[in-house]
């Protein structure tokens, strides 16, 4: 016969569970700590990433992590160069992810010509993400020698110091020369883009005496447009360049003034004739050509682009 035992010496029950889970909370344990450590070392990383008394301490930790970056995504990306760009970001496609300073990454590239802010984010374990909100100009304008960027309503756009190395800037933008030429560019600048067969040959409008415009062809050809009636003359040269291609011709000035005809100033006949006998370009001096830092050299008129890009590294 069994003797009845004291209910006193019976383990509780919270005893015989941990008893019994034993063997799963000291792993447990274990990958608790190693997380903390790890979490500790990515914070500690990150304050003193800059100060230089722990560089050699933080360029032993981040030799110790295998975290690299694998992909940097770009967008918004439109008037700033990719190099510009990429020297701004200070890391590449290989570098150790841990090592790269979001905040100072994005202090760069604030500072870049066209950006007006960014957004830099980091994802473990090797990707950046970067999206880029630039300041958008309308066009290029030249003025007693001066060149600076332009909105539609013909005001200047900040470039914070932009020089010729943003030269693909310029070239994806129009040309209008003249004084007041800011003032009226947009409606020029709209009536080119409807006539792609025009716009395609055009490298810059001068605006002449404040009232018309003179449009400058890449082949040197100079069109001297009606006062009021830019949208019909370029309908009509658009309809000439498709059956007699007249824009491609060697000719100094075509001359649209006049409703009722066509005037076309000829190159001279006499090979050793230099003299050049180009049309009056009245109060505006016909556009220089833009080579020095201050202005790159103009490509064909080409529409501004406000679409994304994305680029992978």
């Amino acid at each position: 016969m069994r003797r009845p035992t004291d209910s006193g010496d019976r383990p509780s029950r919270l005893s015989i569970f941990l008893r019994r889970q034993k063997r799963l909370i000291r792993p447990a344990l274990l990958v608790l700590v190693l997380a903390g450590l790890v979490a500790g070392g990515v914070t500690a990383l990150r304050h003193v990433g800059s100060d230089p008394r722990f560089a050699s301490l933080r360029g032993r930790i981040i030799n110790m992590l295998p975290l690299r970056v694998t992909e940097i995504d770009v967008t918004g990306c439109v008037l700033t160069s990719e190099s510009a760009l990429q020297e701004a970001l200070g890391v590449r496609t290989g570098d150790f992810i841990l090592g790269f300073s979001v905040k100072a990454a994005r202090e760069r590239i604030d500072a870049l010509p066209f950006v007006d802010h960014s957004v830099v984010e980091r994802h473990l374990p090797g990707t950046i993400l970067i999206h880029l909100f630039e300041r958008q100009p309308f066009a290029v304008w030249q003025n007693h020698g001066h060149f600076m960027l332009i909105d539609r309503a013909g005001n200047q756009v900040r470039d914070k110091g932009m020089t010729g190395k943003d030269a693909e800037a310029f070239r994806q933008l129009p040309l209008v020369v003249g004084p007041d030429a800011n003032l009226a560019a947009a409606a020029m600048i709209d009536e080119l883009t409807a006539q792609p067969e025009v716009s395609s040959h055009v490298v810059a409008a001068a605006r002449v005496g404040q009232r018309r415009w003179n449009l400058t062809l890449r082949n040197g050809t100079t069109i001297l447009l009606p006062e009021g009636q830019e949208a019909a003359a370029l309908k009509r040269l658009a309809q000439m360049q498709e059956t007699i291609k007249i824009l491609d011709r060697p000719v100094i000035a075509i001359d649209m003034r006049l409703p009722d005809r066509l005037i076309i100033r000829e190159n001279p006949v006499t090979p050793n004739d230099n003299t050049n006998n180009g049309p009056d370009q009245g109060d505006s001096p016909p556009p220089a050509a833009p080579t020095s830092d201050q202005a790159p050299r103009q490509q064909p008129w080409l529409s501004p682009d406000n679409g994304l890009r994305r680029r992978r590294a």
